[in-house]
């Protein structure tokens, strides 16, 4: 682990923390906002913030750690796209299609979970290549 993986870590972090603001805050908010036997309200939920942090902490690391581990020495956005799709398969789509079996989630809105975390994702695989490109030889 170098200074670009510490750096790819801490910028990953702040776009998920943005992104994840975007998706489930503005995008999706009416929408939890009808569920309240689901969802905590906003009040309750603030003071859970800080493992919100940490489990973006823990996610963003593993991120950049795993995307490490197979990046080549090719195009980074090409590479980041499909780093993204790959753990948006492994993720977020099969997480909120068992939250939707289980859990009484209006269909549409599992569709824009998955949809909107799913861009996400792509954009965070973008991130996460165009900062860990390979050192020049």
């Amino acid at each position: 682990m170098d200074k670009k993986f510490f750096v790819a870590w801490v910028v990953v972090f702040v776009v998920w923390m943005a992104g994840s603001f975007v998706v489930h805050g503005v995008l999706l908010g009416a929408d939890y906002a009808k569920l309240p036997n689901l969802f905590r309200p906003e009040s309750d939920a603030q003071k859970y913030f800080p493992l919100m942090i940490l489990a973006h902490v823990i996610l963003a690391g593993a991120f950049v750690w795993i995307y490490r581990q197979g990046r080549e020495d090719k195009p980074a956005v090409a590479q980041g796209l499909r780093f993204g799709l790959a753990v948006a398969l492994l993720t977020v789509v099969p997480t909120y299609t068992i939250y939707y079996v289980v859990q009484p989630m209006p269909g549409a809105m599992v569709v824009k979970q998955i949809v909107f975390d799913g861009i996400l994702l792509l954009v965070l695989g973008v991130v996460a290549a165009a900062l860990s490109k390979p050192q020049a030889a």
